[in-house]
């Protein structure tokens, strides 16, 4: 599948070394605000034997129409910002281009916009895109289901820069349908990013615990998603979804 990315951060620098490290996946141009490195592309940057083009392209030199009418994909992948969606959304879906957004938060009017693009294209969104953290979510959901007055504590830690308390911290409170004043935020050195449930029962404790050792880990989840959007009708689709099938008894 052919794959363009938006986003070239910490996470998305580490997301791009993923595509093209797959042999499956094309990784086919970065979309970024800067010029920086649009004299190089992604393979180049890293160092990486790749026959993917990978091109680096600015906004301020090609307009997002142009690019997905030069350079067409079958994907878009964002870990840019809460406004990339309105650069890339209405473009890529009158293209019939799949969108896996990773953003960690939207506001109400994003999503509704977000919402709006599902009705006529295949639209993905996880705040938190890691295949561990979601299968977590799924086995809390379980559990909370089990005993559904067990007392719930919810612990997120995060690098010492992180601003605000972790969009996936608040979507497993939203989940479990718990206050967000049960979602306790630890922020040391350079920890990438570790959630923690705890469950307690009267005579007994159980936690689940996911850690994201390296940002690759958000790579791999979003080419799951890809993947697994592939014969997808038009909609809003989230990671429940996809590991939904997974989980029939």
């Amino acid at each position: 599948m052919k794959i363009g990315l938006f986003g070239f951060g910490k996470t998305g620098k580490a997301v791009a070394s993923v595509i093209l490290q797959n042999k499956k996946h094309s990784l086919q141009w970065v979309y970024r605000k800067t010029n920086k490195l649009n004299d190089r592309n992604a393979a180049d940057f890293f160092g990486i034997e790749s026959n993917d083009p990978s091109n680096f392209y600015s906004e301020k030199k090609l307009g997002i129409k142009e690019l997905l009418e030069k350079h067409p994909v079958d994907a878009i992948i964002d870990f840019s910002s809460q406004e990339g969606i309105y650069t890339y959304g209405e473009p890529a879906i009158e293209k019939n281009v799949k969108i896996v957004s990773a953003i960690s938060h939207y506001s109400e009017k994003e999503m509704s916009f977000i919402k709006k693009l599902a009705k006529k294209a295949i639209v993905f969104w996880s705040p938190n895109i890691t295949l561990g953290i979601n299968y977590l979510l799924y086995a809390s959901t379980f559990l909370k289901k089990i005993a559904p007055s067990v007392d719930i504590e919810i612990i997120e830690e995060h690098f010492k820069d992180k601003k605000g308390v972790s969009g996936t911290a608040i979507r497993i409170a939203d989940v479990l349908e718990v206050q967000d004043e049960k979602i306790n935020t630890i922020r040391a050195g350079g920890i990438v990013g570790k959630h923690e449930v705890i469950f307690g029962f009267p005579y007994q404790t159980v936690r689940l615990i996911h850690e994201s050792i390296s940002r690759e880990a958000f790579g791999n989840g979003a080419l799951f998603a890809v993947e697994h959007l592939i014969n997808k009708k038009p909609g809003f689709y989230n990671f429940e979804d996809l590991l939904h099938p997974y989980f029939k008894i």
